[in-house]
């Protein structure tokens, strides 16, 4: 898991079919003191995260791919969790 700001929102015209249904966002990784820390993620997000809102992302394919119903899916990451407050120096 990771903690992450969500930085933007995917528009796909065409995308694979099981995740027609789904919300696309952008996450940046962030450390603890919210400084952004390596590539930016696209992942599914079932919760309605706002834009900058910090949130918490699983890589666990095999959940995404639960999540979407299909077990062929390309899904990784999704949002697991909206983070209401961030202790600074805690990690996650």
């Amino acid at each position: 898991m990771l903690l992450a700001r969500v930085e933007g929102n995917i528009v796909a015209t065409r995308k694979h079919p099981s995740l027609d249904a789904w919300r696309l966002v952008v996450c940046q990784p962030i450390g603890g003191n919210g400084q952004p820390e390596g590539a930016p993620i696209i992942a599914i997000d079932s919760h309605g995260a706002g834009m900058h809102q910090q949130v918490v992302i699983s890589s666990d394919g095999k959940a995404a791919r639960k999540a979407v119903g299909v077990d062929k899916s390309p899904v990784r990451w999704l949002v697991t969790g909206i983070v209401d407050e961030h202790e600074p120096g805690v990690r996650i």
